[in-house]
């Protein structure tokens, strides 16, 4: 138990109400989606729920994430760098810890990329898996009868407040989407407390592989894909751009980091069509479901007052894992079946940007993010915010949020990120320091609108991103003398935070 975890159980006891006028806060994170996949950030996957959100609240174009699963859980739930703290979030407060002595019911739904049980740390209730993947239909380790043994066998612990499961053998009905949202829903309509405002992190962990999905979904989208990667990229970059998300003299389509469509065989094509399929059925599935928790939030009359934040975890995953087992009879899709939708179509659903998942180009660390809060956001319609933010700013804006009664802990380290409530009223924010990241052998640095990048041990490398949005000019050679300063500042920063130690603690 953490210090802060004491300290609430010894105020726990004096909580009281403090009024409905602070908002609920639902916050969604996706896994692996691509920057496009969403119908209101140019793609053509139905998400008719989250595109109502963002034509109602506000799309951000330079929200950014780690680029690593566990890593932006560190940052999201705590307000810190990753680097600050390690694989169980040690030396940091949840934003459970920090919300609950304010009279916030706290729960999570989902994927915990992490050992400890979030129950343990300020969440009311917990239910989930304590690590990256899981087979979707089965995220046991037995074939259920009549079912094939599953294709990817991901034998985590799974919690379910203080009861832990190992392995975890769900009913025949489990759908891992449907079932997060499911414990979601009933929460929601618990009696106790339900004066008081609640906290709900719904961490899906959809798309992420295996691809798995319900066949009433998949069907959806047949022969969308049939035409390949470079079709979808270039339809996506034109509605982005018909749509306002870019403009085409800052925002170049980058060149494709794709196979060629045309050298695949008919078998490939068709193999590859399906992954996509599968990819936007599962994307699908989560709209449905976010639908479902619109609804239950208008039922409760809560809508109004609820502010909603969905973004994604990393970019799109370029992964072909091969370390899982599968049924090559298993239909693509089911229980026994284990696929991933790799390197061509993360490219391509990454539009308009470079790489994917684990890079430190915008392809790897820029999310779609959507807010949406009818009683506290006071833009226009379809706002669209550019103002560069990361998820270290998420828990300073809830905590804002929450109001007098909320205290971080003095003996941890200060919070790394600011409130995005200005973004709320269309307006800009004031961060006094840089950006900055660092995973994988990656290095960069965000400074207003300058980027600073370095793979491993290659040449630095400069973009102007208020000209050049998609990173295809390098300008280190024009600007010697910014690309010295900023070196410096990234170089200061990685002595304070503690870079070398950090890399003890990577993980998959």
């Amino acid at each position: 138990m953490t210090k802060f975890s004491a300290f609430i159980l010894l105020i726990s006891g004096m909580l009281f109400s403090y009024g409905t006028d602070r908002p609920n806060i639902v916050l969604i994170f996706a896994d692996d989606m691509g920057y496009s996949d969403l119908g209101c950030y140019g793609g053509e996957i139905k998400t008719p729920n989250l595109d109502r959100l963002a034509k109602n609240g506000i799309r951000y174009t330079q929200a950014y994430n780690t680029s690593k699963c566990w890593t932006s859980r560190i940052s999201l739930l705590t307000g810190l760098y990753h680097h600050r703290s390690d694989r169980d979030f040690q030396n940091t407060a949840l934003i459970g810890e920090i919300l609950k002595p304010a009279g916030y019911r706290s729960w999570w739904a989902g994927k915990h990329h992490a050992g400890f049980n979030p129950f343990d740390r300020g969440f009311d209730h917990f239910a989930g898996f304590l690590g990256g993947a899981i087979n979707f239909w089965n995220p046991g380790e037995q074939a259920r009868e009549g079912e094939d043994v599953p294709g990817w066998r991901s034998v985590y612990t799974w919690a379910f407040d203080e009861k832990l499961l190992k392995p975890y053998h769900p009913e025949k009905d489990f759908f891992a989407t449907d079932a997060f949202t499911d414990w979601s829903l009933n929460w929601l309509n618990e009696k106790e407390r339900e004066q008081d405002p609640f906290f709900l992190f719904l961490s899906y962990n959809a798309p992420h592989w295996p691809l798995h999905a319900h066949p009433e979904d998949i069907a959806k989208y047949e022969g969308i894909y049939d035409q390949g990667y470079e079709a979808i990229r270039s339809s996506r970059y034109r509605k982005q751009l018909e749509i306002g998300l870019f403009d085409p003299s800052t925002a170049a389509l980058t060149e494709p980091e794709h196979e060629s469509w045309n050298r695949l065989s008919k078998k490939e094509r068709e193999e590859e069509a399906l992954r996509m399929e599968i990819h936007a059925a599962m994307v699908d599935r989560m709209d449905q479901n976010i639908g479902r928790l619109l609804g239950n939030l208008e039922e409760l009359g809560k809508l109004e007052n609820t502010l909603i934040l969905f973004l994604v975890d990393n970019g799109a995953s370029h992964e072909k894992p091969k370390r899982g087992t599968k049924n090559p009879e298993a239909v693509w899709g089911s229980v026994g079946s284990f696929e991933a939708i790799g390197q061509s179509w993360a490219n391509a659903i990454n539009s308009p940007f470079k790489k994917w998942k684990v890079q430190g180009m915008e392809g790897g660390i820029c999310t779609p993010m959507i807010a949406h809060w009818p009683a506290g956001i006071h833009v226009s319609k379809n706002f669209i915010s550019r103002e560069p933010c990361h998820l270290i700013d998420f828990v300073p804006t809830f905590m804002e949020l929450a109001g007098k009664h909320v205290s971080y802990p003095k003996y941890l380290p200060s919070l790394d990120g600011i409130s995005l409530t200005p973004t709320f009223a269309g307006k800009k924010l004031e961060r006094e320091k840089p950006l900055f990241f660092q995973y994988g052998g990656w290095n960069v640095l965000r400074e207003n609108q300058w980027k600073l990048v370095q793979r491993k041990q290659e040449n630095w490398q400069l973009y102007n991103l208020d000209r050049d949005r998609t990173e295809t000019s390098n300008l280190a050679d024009q600007f010697p003398d910014r690309v010295k300063q900023m070196i410096r500042a990234w170089q200061s920063w990685e002595t304070e935070i503690g870079i070398g130690n950090e890399k003890s603690k990577k993980g998959s």
